[in-house]
């Protein structure tokens, strides 16, 4: 049987959710299977910990006489979003793929997200052409300094083109712009535990019924609710994918001669550096190391590039 003939007897769908071994795959008929990979495909050589992803449209087929499927084969990715695996030193795992935006929802406290996070999280999303978005949840709980904190924070990372909005899934603050930057879109939602991404979601559509965990008082660190990473439909139109929270984001596949044209406001005063291969870390004429001195590089996002490139996950 030819190949053309063999696809059409094959059906098209996304991978909504993963467990691991088992796959969620809604198709084109709106209906939902379980779906499982076929296995000569996972001996192909695949460095990543999830040869499948949430997000990825495949092809798959339905087995006789069951409800269950067989995934084929997998469409190109438009885009990914991947980190080192915390498990597989060389290994990475894909977050999701096919997104149309990555939103990062940070907080200022309770638990705190690091800048150091955020800028490893947007090079990651700046390798993969993917559009990031800052969500600070959690407005209400802030206090005066820190809602100054928040603002420069705002100012210093909407000035270099990232779109910056703080919310409260409590209050419901600000949660119709988000609407408007999520309506049509497919969206991933990530951040570290207890940042409030499933009250957030709950807040966005109360149909999804999202499971939300609680704080550990001890650390002052969410506790694990989403274990795996799950996209879900939106009433207002598009996509939500759910993604477990991650305790630290592992860089993968980022190089570091190409490391600072993934800091837009780097990227762009680069040329102007003396050397044309100039790390912006000692070399004389440097552009970028003069933009910080002059405050137009904002020093805390030149100290996370530095330790980026001194960060042995870097090759």
């Amino acid at each position: 049987m030819s190949e053309e003939k063999k696809s059409e007897q094959l059906n098209k769908g996304r991978v909504i959710r993963s467990t691991g071994s088992w796959y969620s795959v809604i198709g084109d008929d709106n209906v939902v299977r379980d779906c499982r990979l076929r296995g000569k495909y996972r001996l192909q050589g695949v460095r990543t910990t999830n040869p499948v992803a949430v997000g990825d449209l495949v092809r798959f087929k339905i087995e006789d006489g069951k409800e269950t499927a067989v995934i084929e084969s997998i469409f190109e990715r438009t885009n990914v979003i991947i980190r080192k695996s915390t498990k597989l030193s060389k290994a990475a795992h894909i977050i999701a793929s096919n997104m149309d935006q990555a939103l990062l929802v940070a907080t200022i406290d309770q638990p705190r997200t690091s800048t150091g996070f955020i800028d490893r999280f947007l090079a990651t999303t700046e390798a993969y052409h993917l559009q990031a978005v800052l969500i600070f949840n959690k407005f209400d709980l802030y206090s005066s300094a820190q809602i100054k904190e928040l603002e420069v924070l705002q100012e210093v990372y909407s000035k270099i083109g990232y779109k910056v909005l703080a919310v409260s899934a409590h209050t419901a603050y600000h949660l119709d712009e988000l609407k408007a930057i999520m309506k049509d879109k497919v969206s991933l939602f990530s951040g570290h535990s207890g940042v409030g991404k499933s009250a957030l979601v709950n807040a966005l559509d109360a149909q999804l019924n999202v499971r939300i965990g609680d704080i550990s008082s001890a650390h002052q660190k969410g506790k694990h609710t989403t274990t795996f990473a799950e996209m879900h439909q939106l009433s207002f139109g598009g996509w939500i994918i759910d993604t477990p929270g991650i305790k630290e984001f592992g860089l993968y596949d980022l190089e570091k001669e190409t490391l600072a044209q993934r800091f837009p406001e780097m990227r762009q005063i680069m040329a102007a550096c003396r050397f044309a291969n100039c790390t912006h870390r000692h070399e004389p004429g440097c552009a970028v190391k003069a933009a910080v001195e002059s405050g137009a590089i904002a020093a805390f996002r030149y100290k996370n590039y530095l330790n980026m490139m001194t960060d042995n996950e870097l090759y």
